[in-house]
C-alpha cells in the first residue's frame, strides 16, 4: 500500500519552508504586495526557489535539479498555500517543470535554469484548463513564428518563458517576444494576463500534447496539496481565535453549534490530506491509478479549500470580514484555485470516465 504518512525529510523540508515563510511571507506583507504593479514577490521567489533549491526537487540529479520527487514538491506547496505566497511556483516549478520532464532531450537546457531558478517559464494556457479539456489556444504556426492568443494565463506577466501549445507540439518563446496584458484577478497574489503572439519566434521542445497533459496533470496534483495546506491553516487560525475570543463571559469555541462546525471541518481536512498525499505519491512514482487519484484530490479538497475559507470569515466574526484580516486572502486564493485546473464537477465527470461509470 502507499505510504501516506510524511517522512522525517519531509518534514525536515517543511521545518525550512515555513521558517522563509514566516520570515518574509507574513500577511501583512501579502497584503501590501496586493497594492503594488509587481506580478509576484521577486525576494521571496529567490529565497525558496534559489536559496531552499525547492524549484529542481522532482528534477533528477542528471537533469540539473534535485533529485527528489513529487511528493516533496507537495509538502512545499502545502507551505505556500497555507502563507498564500505570492510567487509562481506552481505555474513555473510544477506545470512548466513538469512539461519539460516530459518532453525530453529538446528542452533540457530550459529545465536546468528551471530548476535552478534561473528562470521562470509558464504553459501558456487558460488557467481554468483541466488536465483532460480542451486546451483553449488559438495558436497557429508559421515558419517557426507563433501567432495568436491565450487568455487568463496564470503568472504569465511574471515569465521569461512561455511554453506554447501549438498545432504539432509544444513551443517555447521569449517572453518579451510576447504583448501581455494585465487581467484583473480575484486572487491578485496569483496574477492572470493575457498573451498576444504576432510572429513570435518560437523551438519547439515536444511533439504533440502529451507534455502539456503532464503539466496539467500534475498541476492539478500539487494544486491539491496547496488546498490543503490553505484549509489546514484556515482551520488551525479559527481554532486559536475562538479560544480566546469571549462573548457573554465564556470562550466563543465553548459553544456547542461551533465545536460541531469545527470537527466537521476537521474531519474533511484530514480526508482532503489523505486524496492529496495519495495523489502526490501516485505522481511521484508513476502508478497507473495517478489520473483516478488526481481527479479524486481535486474533486475534494477544492472544495474543502473552499469550506475553510468560508468558516474562517465566518467564525472571527465582524474582523473577519475587514481587509485588516487575513481571512479574505484565504478566500480568494480559496475560490480562485477551485476552477483552476479543472472544477471539481469536471475532475468527477473525468473520474466517472476512469472508473467506466455511465454519464449523467
Amino acid at each position: 500500500m502507499t505510504n501516506l504518512l510524511y517522512s522525517e525529510i519531509e518534514e525536515d523540508l517543511r521545518g525550512g519552508v515555513r521558517r522563509v515563510l514566516d520570515d518574509r511571507c507574513p500577511w501583512t506583507g501579502v497584503l501590501a504586495g496586493l497594492e503594488k504593479d509587481e506580478p509576484y514577490d521577486a525576494d521571496l521567489w529567490r529565497a525558496v526557489a534559489v536559496q531552499l533549491g525547492c524549484a529542481g526537487l522532482p528534477v533528477p540529479d542528471e537533469r540539473g535539479g534535485a533529485g527528489a520527487s513529487w511528493r516533496e514538491t507537495a509538502v512545499v506547496m502545502e507551505e505556500l498555500g497555507r502563507a498564500v505566497a505570492p510567487v509562481p511556483f506552481l505555474s513555473s516549478a510544477v506545470l512548466a517543470t513538469a512539461a519539460l520532464l516530459a518532453a525530453g532531450d529538446a528542452g533540457a537546457d530550459l529545465l536546468a535554469e528551471l530548476a535552478a531558478g534561473e528562470k521562470i517559464a509558464v504553459v501558456a494556457v487558460p488557467f481554468s484548463t483541466a488536465p483532460k479539456g480542451p486546451l483553449g489556444t488559438s495558436v497557429r504556426v508559421e515558419d517557426g513564428a507563433l501567432t495568436g492568443a491565450v487568455t487568463g494565463v496564470a503568472d504569465g506577466a511574471a515569465a521569461d518563458v512561455l511554453l506554447v501549445p501549438a498545432p504539432g507540439g509544444l513551443y517555447a518563446v521569449d517572453a518579451a517576444d510576447a504583448r501581455r496584458t494585465p487581467v484583473t484577478s480575484l486572487d491578485m497574489t496569483r496574477r492572470l494576463c493575457d498573451i498576444a503572439l504576432a510572429e513570435a519566434p518560437a523551438r519547439r521542445v515536444a511533439e504533440g500534447e502529451a507534455a502539456v497533459r503532464a503539466a496539467l496533470t500534475a498541476g492539478a496534483a500539487m494544486l491539491a496539496s496547496e488546498q490543503l495546506g490553505l484549509a489546514d491553516r484556515c482551520l488551525e487560525s479559527t481554532v486559536e481565535y475562538l479560544k480566546t475570543r469571549y462573548q457573554f463571559g465564556r470562550p466563543v469555541g465553548s459553544y456547542q453549534g461551533l465545536k460541531h462546525r469545527l470537527a466537521d471541518l476537521w474531519t474533511a481536512v484530514a480526508q482532503a490530506r489523505a486524496v492529496a498525499r495519495y495523489a502526490a505519491a501516485c505522481l511521484a512514482s508513476g502508478d497507473p491509478d495517478t489520473d483516478v487519484a488526481v481527479a479524486i484530490a481535486q474533486a475534494h479538497c477544492s472544495a474543502v479549500a473552499v469550506k475553510a475559507a468560508e468558516e474562517c470569515v465566518q467564525m472571527h466574526g465582524g474582523i473577519g470580514f475587514t481587509w485588516e484580516h487575513p481571512a479574505h486572502l484565504y478566500l480568494k486564493r480559496a475560490k480562485s484555485s477551485a476552477i483552476a485546473l479543472g472544477t471539481p464537477d469536471r475532475h468527477r465527470a473525468a473520474l466517472a470516465g476512469l472508473v467506466d461509470l455511465p454519464p449523467a
